[in-house]
């Protein structure tokens, strides 16, 4: 068995070619939609795959977190990116409790092997020395990303943030107590 080494990534780590060896792909067949405030689960396919436009985008972003005081977490195999999750600076909410889980993707190849599990671990305990008494995810709907937030212990969030529904209108809003 092959061992995963988890390491905070510095913004000069993260390149295009950090990127290089990881497959960003979905087969979504079914997702969670709010219907007149109830969650049910419909009929929605697409594939999702993501190619060099969002792979640059994505260096974007996390460079911009590391640059604003957040925190990006790698998982790397035989120094092969096969996971990542960014933690943002920005606290929010009606008592400014929340830190925001940003991002956290397992290469195709990679999921299943509890290596998302270790990073959502890793960035509640980041989260808990900020100061944050939870987190807050803007979350894909797809059955599959919402039964592994809730296999994490993730419920819908108490507070949405606006500026993220709007951004993303079809993701779940969740969150998750850090002291629980």
């Amino acid at each position: 068995m092959e061992t995963i080494n988890y390491q905070k990534l510095s913004k000069n780590e993260i390149e295009l070619s950090l990127f290089s060896c990881f497959d960003r792909y979905q087969e979504v067949t079914k997702c969670w939609r709010k219907e007149n405030e109830e969650w049910v689960l419909r009929d929605i396919s697409f594939t999702e795959q993501w190619g060099s436009d969002e792979y640059e985008y994505l260096v974007d972003c996390l460079k911009n977190t590391i640059e604003t005081g957040g925190t990006v977490l790698g998982a790397l195999k035989n120094k092969t990116l096969v996971g990542f999750a960014s933690l943002e600076n920005h606290f929010f909410g009606s008592t400014k409790e929340y830190l925001q889980l940003s991002s956290i993707h397992i290469s195709y190849d990679n999921r299943g092997k509890g290596i998302g599990k270790t990073l959502f671990d890793l960035i509640c305990k980041r989260a808990k020395k900020m100061g944050a008494k939870k987190l807050y995810i803007s979350a894909h709907s797809s059955q599959e990303t919402q039964a592994f937030y809730k296999a994490m212990g993730c419920v819908e969030a108490k507070e949405y943030n606006e500026s993220l529904v709007v951004k993303e209108p079809y993701d779940c809003q969740l969150e998750y107590n850090l002291f629980c």
